[in-house]
């Protein structure tokens, strides 16, 4: 007993051993997907209708030159059977082909997909077949992964007999179309035999309705002048046509006067715009002198002031402590400057002095201006850099700033007077002075 236990012990083992590697072998084993087939997978025998049905010719001659077929793009034949060749294993030609086609029947593969058995994928091929919709279904049912080899041999079968009735349909076509072609030239003869003949008689008809048309005018017009003549004729035996010239005489004589009342209206005219020329050339003249009266009294004031004011400016250029509001001048003429503030010093005023960047640097001019209480300048005398400068810095650090055409001492007043009449204290922005 002991020794029957002991040899069957092996056995026992064995078995174990076995059931267990049967488990983990089943346990190892998992479901291998099943994908769609690729286009090199394929029988070559089902290259040739998927390269001649499912690529568009312009897409194959696309891919030839793209990749160097040594076949000629004017030679259909040659491309397609170097295609064929090329598709037969996995290259990048292959692998190019199969993505485009996948692409471009993106469609029926979706639709396809649908079809889980073989049965199901030859029902969905025929019906897409009846309705002649074939690239498409063609390559979606060729690659299906759940088509069979014999489903496949099926569908080529049918695709390659039904290339040889259209090969046959296509030649009766082709028949049908040469009878018809020569039926048609032979009509179209006849057809141009009988335009030629309306075209003559057309011609024929045209030149007598000319002539008819021609002598029906040449009635009319003797109608119209022969009834002219008889209307004439019963105005002059009824004395109207004295009457109406009567009329007419009348009538041309007041308008004559009428003319010459106008005529004398216009040389009135003309020699009010006389007058007002001369009165516009005395304008012109009084204006010139009063011109020349201004710069005369302000050559005067440059006099009077001058000796004075250059001390009284030295003198204002290191006083700080006075009183006056501090007023920034930037630009205007060199030679001015102690006459600006002469002129300034008058008006209960302190004025700074910057030249806009001719020889003070540019650097000291936000300094300047944040120190003064209003800014002016002369935009014709002033550098550009400065006077965007000023229009910046004073709008952002809401400063007065008075900007005026004309570099004179004139215009100097005018802003100076601009700032005592207290227009740019309610308004902290920039007013430009023309």
């Amino acid at each position: 007993m002991r020794t029957s236990v002991i040899q069957q012990q092996p056995e026992i083992n064995a078995s174990l051993s076995e059931t267990r590697f049967l488990h983990n072998k089943k346990m190892d084993l998992s479901p291998i997907p099943i994908k769609r087939t690729k286009l090199w997978e394929l029988d070559n025998t089902h290259h040739c209708p998927v390269i001649g049905l499912c690529l568009p010719s312009a897409d194959l001659e696309r891919f030839a030159k793209r990749f160097g077929f040594t076949a000629s793009i004017s030679n259909a034949h040659d491309l397609h059977v170097e295609a064929v060749c090329r598709v037969a294993s996995r290259n990048p030609v292959a692998e190019t082909i199969h993505k485009h086609l996948d692409r471009l029947y993106a469609n029926q593969i979706k639709q396809f997909d649908a079809a889980k058995t073989d049965n199901e994928v030859l029902t969905l091929w025929d019906s897409q077949f009846t309705h002649g919709k074939i690239a498409g279904a063609l390559w979606a049912a060729l690659t299906h992964k759940r088509i069979s080899s014999a489903s496949r041999k099926q569908i080529h079968d049918q695709i390659h007999m039904h290339t040889h009735a259209a090969v046959a349909e296509l030649a009766t076509a082709q028949n049908r179309h040469h009878v018809i072609q020569q039926r048609l030239q032979e009509q179209t003869e006849q057809l141009e035999q009988l335009q030629e003949k309306h075209a003559q008689t057309e011609l024929r008809l045209r030149q007598q309705l000319e002539q008819a048309a021609t002598e029906i005018k040449q009635l009319q017009r003797f109608q119209r002048d022969n009834k002219a003549l008889q209307q004439r004729l019963k105005k002059l035996e009824s004395n109207q046509a004295m009457l109406k010239m009567s009329q007419c005489l009348m009538r041309l004589t007041t308008e004559n006067e009428q003319l010459q009342i106008r005529l004398a209206q216009a040389s009135e005219l003309k020699q009010s715009l006389k007058n007002a020329c001369h009165n516009l050339a005395e304008l012109y003249r009084e204006r010139d002198t009063l011109h020349a009266e201004r710069d005369a009294l302000e050559n005067l004031l440059l006099a009077l002031n001058s000796s004075e004011a250059i001390e009284q400016a030295a003198a204002d250029a290191g006083d700080t402590t006075n009183n006056h509001d501090c007023i920034l001048c930037v630009g205007g003429r060199s030679a001015l400057v102690p006459h600006y503030r002469a002129l300034a010093r008058q008006l209960g005023l302190t004025l700074s002095h910057h030249d806009g960047g001719r020889e003070d640097a540019l650097s000291r001019l936000p300094e300047m201006i944040y120190g003064a209480t209003a800014v002016i300048c002369p935009t014709d005398c002033v550098s550009h850099a400065a006077y965007y400068q000023i229009k910046k810095i004073c709008r952002l650090g809401d400063k007065p700033c008075l900007l005026f055409k004309g570099a004179g001492i004139s215009s100097f007043a005018r802003a100076l007077t601009k700032i005592i009449s207290g227009q740019t204290s309610e308004n902290r922005s920039i007013y430009s002075i023309n």
